[in-house]
C-alpha cells in the first residue's frame, strides 16, 4: 500500500504468517540463553514457559528488528521507488500474528530546466601584477628573518622581551602576571594603549603603564582602568636575510638561486592559485545562472541530509584546528540550530546544483564507462599514495567514483555550451 505526496511517499509492509513465526522462534533462541527459570538449566528453558512467565510481548521488538530488512526490501520492490535519502521507518503495529511497518521515502523530485545553453558566461582572465609578487616576497623574506639582540631604545616592529604584573585598584589579578613574554611591538596581542607605552624603554628599565580594559573584556575587569607593572629584560630586532647563496641554500626550492629566479617562482604560484579561484568562480557563477532558469520543489529531507554532511564536514575541519563543536559554540555565542540555519542556503545549493546536473547529464547524453570509473580509481588511488581498494572504502565505491566522473564530465560540457 502506498500514499504519496508529491515526492514523499508512505509504503506500508505486513511481515505475517509463518515468516513471522520463524522471526519470533529466532528471538526466543536469543533471549532464552541468558534466561533462568527454575526447575531448568540456563538457557534451556521450553518456549511455552518462557511465554507463560515473560508474555510474548517481551520478544516482538527484537523479531521486529531481525524482519526489518526483508520488510524494506518487500517495500522498495513492491513500490519500484528510489530513494535519494535514508527512508525514516516507522513501527505501526505489532503483536503475536504480524508486524507492520511503514516506510517513508523521499524520491527525485522532478525538474525542469528552462535555458542552460548560450550563456555566454566566459572565466576572468587571470594576471599576476608586480605589487603581488612583492608582497609574496616581502612574507618569503619574513618568514626567513633572524632576531638580534640590539641596544638602545625599543621601536615599532621589535620584539620587547618582558616581565609584566598587572593590578586593578592596587590589587595584582588573575591572568595579569608574565614573564620573559616575547612581545612583538605592533602585534596588537595586548590591551590597546599597551604596546604603545613599551615604545622608548631600552633592556633592563621599569616603567608602570596605565591602560583601560576594553568594554567587551571579561566581566570582572571590563572598562576598568589598571596599572601595570613592567620590565623590560631585552629588546631584539628582526633582521632580514641577504639574498645570497645561505638563504637560497634554506629556501631549498629546487633551480631557484637568485632573486630573479624566485620571483618567477613566486609569480608561477600566485598565477597557478588564482586560476584555480578563476575556475571555480567560473563553474559556480555557471551553476547559478542556469540554478535561475530551473523549476523543481526540493523535498526538506534531501536539504536535511545535506545539511547534516555540511555539519558533519564543519565539525572535522575544527578539529583540525582543535576546536570542538563545543567550545565553538561558546565562542561563537551560537548553537547547533544556529549553525544548522547558516548551513542552509548552502545545503539548497548543493542538491539544486546535484539534480539539475544529473538532468543535464541526461538531457546532453553525458555517459561514464565502469573502465573509465575504474581508470579514475586507480590514478586518484596514485595520487594520494593509497592501495586502490583502500581508496574505494574512503571515497564510497566504484559507483562513487563513476558518478563524480558523470558530474565532472556534465561541468565540463556546460563551460562548452554556455561560451
Amino acid at each position: 500500500m502506498s500514499k504519496e505526496n508529491k515526492n514523499v511517499h508512505e509504503v506500508v509492509i505486513k511481515i505475517e504468517g509463518e515468516d513471522w513465526k520463524k522471526a519470533l522462534d529466532k528471538a526466543f533462541d536469543t533471549k532464552k540463553k541468558d534466561i533462568k527459570v527454575d526447575g531448568f538449566r540456563k538457557g534451556k528453558v521450553p518456549k511455552d514457559i518462557y511465554i507463560k512467565k515473560y508474555g510474548i510481548e517481551s520478544l516482538f521488538i527484537e523479531a521486529a528488528d531481525l524482519v526489518l530488512q526483508d520488510a524494506y526490501t518487500k517495500a522498495m520492490d513492491e513500490s519500484k521507488l528510489i530513494p535519494v535519502v535514508q527512508p525514516d521507518v516507522n513501527l505501526k503495529d505489532i503483536n503475536d500474528e504480524f508486524v507492520e511497518f511503514s516506510f517513508t521515502i523521499t524520491t527525485k523530485p522532478e525538474l525542469t530546466i528552462k535555458k542552460y545553453k548560450g550563456l555566454k558566461i566566459t572565466p576572468e582572465k587571470v594576471e599576476v601584477t608586480k605589487e603581488e609578487i612583492e608582497h609574496e616576497l616581502s612574507h618569503v623574506l619574513e618568514r626567513y628573518t633572524e632576531l638580534v639582540t640590539k641596544d638602545g631604545k625599543v621601536e615599532n616592529g621589535d620584539i620587547a622581551v618582558i616581565d609584566f604584573e598587572g593590578f586593578q585598584d592596587g590589587v595584582a589579578f588573575d591572568g595579569g602576571k608574565g614573564e620573559n613574554y616575547s612581545l612583538e611591538i605592533g602585534s596588537n596581542t595586548f590591551i590597546p594603549g599597551f604596546e604603545e607605552q613599551i615604545i622608548g624603554m631600552t633592556s633592563g628599565e621599569e616603567k608602570e603603564i596605565k591602560v583601560t580594559f576594553p568594554e567587551d573584556y571579561q566581566k570582572d575587569l571590563a572598562g576598568k582602568d589598571a596599572i601595570f607593572k613592567v620590565k623590560v629584560n631585552e629588546v631584539k630586532e628582526k633582521q632580514t636575510r641577504e639574498l645570497d647563496k645561505d638563504f637560497f641554500d634554506d629556501l631549498g626550492i629546487e633551480g631557484v638561486d637568485s632573486k630573479e629566479k624566485l620571483e618567477a617562482e613566486i609569480e608561477k604560484n600566485i598565477k597557478a592559485q588564482k586560476e584555480v579561484d578563476a575556475e571555480n568562480k567560473y563553474i559556480d557563477t555557471i551553476l547559478e545562472e542556469v540554478g535561475k532558469n530551473v523549476e523543481v520543489d526540493i523535498p526538506e529531507k534531501m536539504i536535511e541530509e545535506e545539511v547534516d554532511r555540511l555539519m558533519h564536514r564543519f565539525e572535522e575541519n575544527m578539529r583540525m584546528q582543535g576546536i570542538s563543536l563545543d567550545v565553538y559554540y561558546q565562542f561563537t555565542k551560537s548553537t547547533e540550530q544556529d549553525l544548522r540555519s547558516q548551513l542552509e542556503k548552502e545545503a539548497y545549493s548543493n542538491v539544486l546544483y546535484r539534480l539539475m546536473l544529473e538532468e543535464i547529464m541526461m538531457l546532453e547524453k553525458i555517459e561514464v564507462t565502469m573502465e573509465e570509473a575504474e581508470a579514475e580509481a586507480s590514478s586518484l588511488a596514485e595520487k594520494y599514495q593509497m592501495d586502490k581498494q583502500e581508496f574505494l572504502e574512503q571515497f564510497g565505491g566504484i559507483d562513487m567514483v563513476k558518478y563524480d566522473l558523470e558530474m565532472r564530465k556534465t561541468i565540463e560540457a556546460l563551460k562548452e555550451l554556455n561560451k
